[in-house]
C-alpha cells in the first residue's frame, strides 16, 4: 500500500519536474488531428456533456469554446455544446437516474474510485484504452481510472487530502500540527483563547459530511483494520470493528458553532480564505482556486485528519477522483472521444488544468506543482499515506445523509453503524447481478 502511495505522489511532484524539462511537443494526437479537411458544408453536432463542477464554469465554458473552433478547422464538424453543471451534492443523484432511465450524456464526469467499478458493470462506460490521451498519463494517476485492466476515464483531479490548515497562524503562533483527536481538542482550545477560531466546519452539502467516515474507513484500512475493506466486500466484517469512525465529529461539535448546516462549499471557502481558522477537517485543496482567487497570498497546507488517538492512523488520502467518461451508446461517440482527448490536449491542457489549480496528471504537463503537493509528498514519503480504498458508490451516497444526522444528534453511532453494514450489504447484492 505505502508503494502505491509513493508512486502517485512521486507522480505528482517528479512527473511534473520532467514534464517542465521537455522539449515542450506540442504535436496533437486526438483523433480531430486526422481529419480530412472538408471545406464544404460544417456537419452539425449536438453534444450532450455535463459536469459536476460548477465552481470551475467559467474554465469549461472557455476550453469547450477552444474545442470547438479545432473540431470545426480540422474535421469540419459545427460542436453545439450543450453543458449541464449541477452541484456536487446533486450530481451523483442525477446521473444515475438519467443513465438508467436511458439519457445518458454523451461525457460525464464521474469519481474514479468511487464510480467507475459500478458504472462499468453497468455499461455506462466506453473502454478508452486505445484512444491517444492514455499514453501520456502519469503511471500513478493511471491506475486510478483504469478497471478491469481498462482505461475507462480521463482523470482530472488527483489529491491528496485530509485537513486543510492556514500556515501562516500555525507558524506565527508556533503551533504544532495535531497528530490524535485529543491534541486536536487540546489545540482548539489553545486557538480559542488566542481568538482564532479553530475550524471551518460546513455540512450543508451532503458530500461534505459522506468526507469524515470515508477518511475513517481508509485510514483504519491502512493501520489498524487491515483488510477491512476486502471483508467487508465478502460480507464477513462490520464496521462496528472501527475505533475511530465517529470520534472527531464528536470532538468538533464543541466548535460548530450554528452555521454548520448553513454553510455551503462556497460560502466555507469565503469565509475561510479570510484567514481567521485555523483547520478545515475532511477536506482537500479542491477548493485551493477558490481560497487563492479571494486571498491570493493565502498560505494553504494540506495535512492527515486524525480520527482517533492512535497516531498510527493518522494519514493522508491519496485519490484520483472527479475524471470523465463516454457513454457507449453515444449518438456522437466520434465527437465525445475527440473531447475528452483534448482535455488532455498536449499543447492546451495544462493552461485548463493550472486554472483550476488541479494537479499535473500527463506528460505533457509543463506547470509547476503548487506548495501544497510537497506537503502530500513529505507524507507520502514518510509512510503516512494510503491509496483512496474503493468503497462501493452506494455505502458512500448512504453515509453523507447519515453524517449529517449523526453530527445534528439525529441518529447514534449504533445506528449509524447498522445502517452502514446494510448499505455495504446490498452493495455486495448488488454487484453480484
Amino acid at each position: 500500500m505505502r508503494k502505491l502511495s509513493l508512486v502517485l505522489a512521486a507522480t505528482l511532484m517528479a512527473g511534473t519536474l520532467s514534464a517542465c524539462g521537455s522539449n515542450g511537443n506540442t504535436n496533437d494526437s486526438s483523433p480531430a488531428a486526422s481529419g480530412n479537411g472538408d471545406t464544404g458544408k460544417a456537419k452539425d453536432v449536438d453534444l450532450k456533456v455535463f459536469v459536476s463542477l460548477p465552481r470551475f464554469k467559467n474554465q469549461f465554458e472557455q476550453y469547450f469554446e477552444q474545442f470547438k473552433k479545432k473540431e470545426l478547422a480540422e474535421k469540419n464538424i459545427n460542436v453545439k455544446i450543450s453543458l449541464e453543471m449541477p452541484s456536487a451534492d446533486t450530481a451523483d443523484q442525477i446521473l444515475k437516474s438519467r443513465m438508467s432511465g436511458g439519457d445518458s450524456p454523451d461525457v460525464f464526469t464521474l469519481h474514479a474510485v468511487n464510480d467507475i467499478p459500478g458504472f462499468y458493470r453497468a455499461g455506462y462506460l466506453e473502454d478508452l484504452s486505445d484512444q491517444p490521451f492514455v499514453g501520456q498519463l502519469l503511471e500513478g494517476v493511471k491506475s486510478g481510472v483504469t478497471f478491469d485492466d481498462k482505461v475507462l476515464a480521463v482523470p482530472l483531479e488527483s489529491v491528496g487530502w485530509g485537513m486543510l490548515y492556514n500556515k501562516k497562524i500555525f507558524r506565527e503562533n508556533n503551533l504544532k500540527l495535531p497528530e490524535t483527536v485529543t491534541e486536536m481538542k487540546q489545540l482548539a482550545d489553545e486557538l480559542k483563547a488566542k481568538d482564532i477560531q479553530p475550524f471551518m466546519i460546513a455540512l450543508k452539502e451532503s458530500w461534505m459530511a459522506e468526507s469524515f467516515p470515508t477518511l475513517a474507513v481508509g485510514a483504519l484500512n491502512s493501520s489498524a483494520n487491515p483488510g477491512f475493506v476486502d471483508r467487508m466486500n465478502e460480507g464477513t466484517a462490520s464496521y462496528a470493528e472501527l475505533k475511530g469512525l465517529t470520534d472527531t465529529m464528536d470532538m468538533l461539535r464543541d466548535y460548530g458553532g450554528k452555521k454548520v448546516f448553513e454553510l455551503d462549499g462556497d460560502q466555507a471557502t469565503a469565509e475561510f480564505a479570510q484567514g481567521n481558522i485555523a483547520m478545515w477537517p475532511a477536506q482537500g485543496p479542491w477548493f485551493a482556486e477558490a481560497i487563492l482567487k479571494n486571498d491570493p497570498d493565502f498560505e494553504l497546507g494540506v495535512a492527515p485528519m486524525p480520527i482517533n488517538d492512535d497516531p498510527k492512523s493518522t494519514l493522508l488520502n491519496l485519490s484520483t477522483s472527479t475524471s470523465i467518461g463516454v457513454a457507449p451508446d453515444s449518438k456522437n461517440k466520434e465527437v465525445a472521444l475527440d473531447l475528452v482527448n483534448y482535455i488532455l490536449d498536449q499543447k492546451d491542457s495544462s493552461a485548463f488544468y493550472q486554472s483550476m489549480m488541479f494537479n499535473p496528471v500527463a506528460e505533457s504537463h509543463t506547470f509547476s506543482p503548487y506548495p501544497w503537493i510537497e506537503d502530500v509528498t513529505g507524507y507520502a514519503s514518510a509512510g503516512k499515506a494510503y491509496d483512496d480504498p474503493r468503497i462501493p458508490s452506494g455505502v458512500k451516497n448512504v453515509s453523507e445523509t447519515l453524517f449529517q444526522g449523526y453530527y445534528a444528534k439525529d441518529m447514534t453511532a449504533e445506528q449509524v453503524v447498522q445502517a452502514m453494514d446494510k448499505a455495504w450489504k446490498d452493495a455486495n447484492e448488488l454487484n453480484k447481478q
